[in-house]
């Protein structure tokens, strides 16, 4: 495997990036190496639609344990904070659609929207794991279907 697609991988990951940096990194490799975009695009969605399993289980078995350490625990609340004003606004807009709502959420291609915000989000609120799994999921098939677009250059053709 390439690094440079190892290194879209590891972007997929990360909270900030994920599959919104990862995703036109591994087209890119895909372009330069002539590997189907197809694999590349299936891959980066899965390794999103994976690491939804390891947030859940972080959030539910290892955060109890590391907010007990004062620098996780300042970072977590200073974070949880800023986080806060996206779960007002949610639980506003949401009313009895919050699985739409959240797929929605996790759907729009920006920083802080993607599957990271859309689980801790879901654990915040308390919502049913298995409905959110799957209503992460979507969301994050749909970014990657707008990212793939746009890193096509699909969208910018009909705007």
């Amino acid at each position: 495997m390439d690094l440079k697609l190892l290194y879209a991988i590891a972007l997929t990951i990360l909270p900030i990036t994920e599959l919104r940096v990862g995703l036109p990194m591994a087209i890119a490799f895909a372009i330069e190496n002539s590997v189907p975009i197809a694999f590349v695009f299936i891959l980066i969605v899965l390794v999103n639609i994976l690491l939804i399993f390891g947030i859940f289980f972080f959030l539910d078995h290892v955060h109890h344990i590391l907010i007990k350490v004062k620098i996780y625990e300042k970072l977590f609340n200073a974070y949880l904070r800023r986080f806060q004003k996206k779960v007002d606004k949610f639980e506003r807009k949401s009313g009895t659609g919050e699985f739409v709502a959240l797929a929605l959420f996790v759907a729009v291609p920006l920083p802080g929207t993607g599957a990271w915000s859309g689980c801790l989000l879901a654990w915040l609120i308390g919502l049913d794991r298995k409905k959110s799994i799957w209503a992460i999921s979507v969301g994050v098939t749909i970014a990657g279907v707008l990212i793939l677009l746009g890193s096509l250059g699909f969208i910018n053709f009909f705007l």
